[in-house]
């Protein structure tokens, strides 16, 4: 699969260069001239490299910055900050919200090129690790690797769904999520897309995990989340 990127910069002619050289390599690319097109995008296209400049116009780069962390569909996107402003205070306040690297204009191409390829490995490498990393509360066992669940001893089968749901809310015992997010985090070939089918799903997980169920807690008029007993 192509490399996916957003580009989030109110100069035309930048934004037409940095194109360029990443359609070179084969990457896919969107454009967004402001902040808040970006933002829409981002939601829509769910790219995996955001490359965001500071200076935009009515809503800035570290408001979209923010946002674009904060929002589940948009928070696995990388983000390098690409922009003018390239004193210690400016690439602190960038890595300081969340990201991934900083790029100060005016850049060579190639090292752009370089560094998104850098930020796409330590991505990779840390979802490896994540998936790698087995889940344990109490009886219960959670591998993401194998997506496999076993409580007492004893496989649990789920649907791709109730898997990613069980692994998306234990992963933060305690986080409470809304059904909207819980719907982010459960796409698959058996995806949910509503409210009442989130409550379905998780009534059919409950049931399977059996006494393990009551692990996944309703917070009433905000959605669920997972009790770490």
């Amino acid at each position: 699969m192509r490399p996916t990127v957003l580009v989030i910069e109110d100069e035309e002619d930048i934004a037409a260069l940095i194109r360029h050289h990443l359609t070179s390599e084969g990457w896919q690319v969107w454009w967004a001239e402001t902040g808040e097109d970006g933002i829409k995008l981002a939601r829509e296209k769910r790219p995996a490299v955001i490359l965001l400049d500071l200076m935009l116009p009515n809503l800035d780069g570290r408001e979209v910055c923010k946002q674009l962390q904060a929002e589940t569909a948009t928070a696995g996107s990388a983000i390098i900050m690409v922009t003018a402003k390239g004193e210690e205070s400016d690439i602190l306040v960038g890595l300081e919200l969340g990201a991934d690297d900083y790029i100060v204009k005016p850049f060579s191409p190639k090292v752009l090129v370089a560094r998104i390829k850098a930020v796409l490995r330590r991505k990779a490498e840390d979802s490896a690790a994540a998936a790698s990393a087995v889940l344990r509360f109490g009886d219960l066992v959670i591998h993401p690797g194998k997506r496999e669940v076993v409580y007492k001893g004893k496989a649990v089968e789920l649907t791709f769904t109730e898997f990613n749901i069980l692994y998306f809310l234990a992963r933060r015992p305690g986080w409470v999520f809304t059904r909207n997010q819980i719907i982010d985090a459960a796409r698959g070939h058996d995806a949910i897309s509503t409210d009442r089918a989130v409550d379905v799903a998780i009534v059919g997980l409950r049931r399977k995990l059996g006494a393990a169920g009551t692990y996944v807690e309703t917070v009433r008029g905000v959605g669920y989340r997972f009790k770490d007993k």
